[in-house]
């Protein structure tokens, strides 16, 4: 997805997009690694290669987790290290329509406890190769589980 120079700070943003599309694109989202990545996501192992990030991701695309959406507060880029850093709001919509390929139990506690909109927070860390593709994203969290909070429903 990214071309050699690409501004790191667009390539971010084309990223986060992508996951934010009403109808998200598993392939669109892969496109922007390079072949040998490393996916760190949160408190799991980390997996390498295209192969095994897809398969992370795939779950989240094929509606698991109701719609979820990202929402960035905060972007650091250091374009002369191919590094950049942000801090995001993740939000599931497990209501309605969004809510019925969501895993049951899921479903269940978000509406019960939430009225089925929850959020939660977190930071990504991404390095880039030469060419703009990312070689390395890494999730970071002080939680196993995410910390929940009612969402409001609203994109900030």
């Amino acid at each position: 997805m990214t071309t050699a120079g690409a501004d790191l700070a667009q390539t971010i943003d084309a990223f986060v997009a992508a996951f934010n599309d009403p109808d998200p694109d598993l392939d669109l989202v892969m496109s922007f690694f390079a072949e040998d990545a490393t996916y760190l996501p949160g408190k799991k192992p980390e997996r390498r290669g295209l192969a095994a990030i897809r398969a992370e991701f795939a779950p989240q695309f094929a509606g698991r987790f109701g719609a979820m959406t990202f929402d960035v507060y905060d972007r650091v880029i250091d374009e002369p290290r191919r590094r950049a850093t942000i801090r995001w709001v993740c939000r599931l919509d497990l209501t309605g329509v969004h809510g019925r390929r969501a895993m049951p139990m899921l479903r269940w506690f978000a509406r019960a406890r939430y009225g089925g909109r929850v959020q939660w927070h977190g930071l990504d860390v991404f390095h880039f190769d030469a060419g703009g593709r990312i070689t390395g994203k890494f999730t970071y969290a002080t939680f196993r589980l995410p910390l929940w909070e009612a969402g409001d429903g609203v994109r900030k």
